[in-house]
């Protein structure tokens, strides 16, 4: 009799009564434009049943785009890619009625050799509308 309420007990409190579901999922992006020749992390969340969202990753989402290649949630494309943008796709694999398509803008400006140290950035004189009147 004790081994059969430990195995209740065990079931009842290891897994959840209501799983929740995911109702919608959008995108969470970290930057405003992507980058060739990098991992670009696209941030999927799933806006659960009970309110609260929560990231998702290749597991839970199945993604394609109209240029590069996924690997898990990183979208890579090639150095010397010539598109100024692209077309990104998120289904939630559990229902694929949920989905989420967004366009985003790949970066034209070259990275810089360095980064400003702190004294370059301070040093900089700052602009105001005031004193441009």
């Amino acid at each position: 009799m004790k081994k059969i309420l430990m195995i209740i007990a065990i079931t009842f409190f290891s897994t959840p009564i209501f799983a929740q579901k995911v109702d919608s999922i959008c995108f969470h992006l970290y930057t405003d434009s992507l980058k060739t020749g990098r991992h670009n992390y696209i941030n999927v969340d799933g806006k659960l049943s009970n309110g609260k969202w929560q990231p998702l990753t290749s597991k839970e989402i199945q993604f394609s785009a109209s240029a590069g290649e996924f690997e898990g949630n990183d979208l890579i494309l090639p150095v010397g890619f010539k598109q100024e943008k692209i077309t990104v796709k998120a289904v939630l694999k559990s229902n694929t009625s949920v989905r989420e398509e967004k366009t985003i803008w790949i970066k034209k400006l070259p990275e810089p050799d360095r980064l400003p140290t702190k004294d370059e950035m301070l040093d900089k004189p700052k602009h105001s509308k005031r004193n441009n009147r």
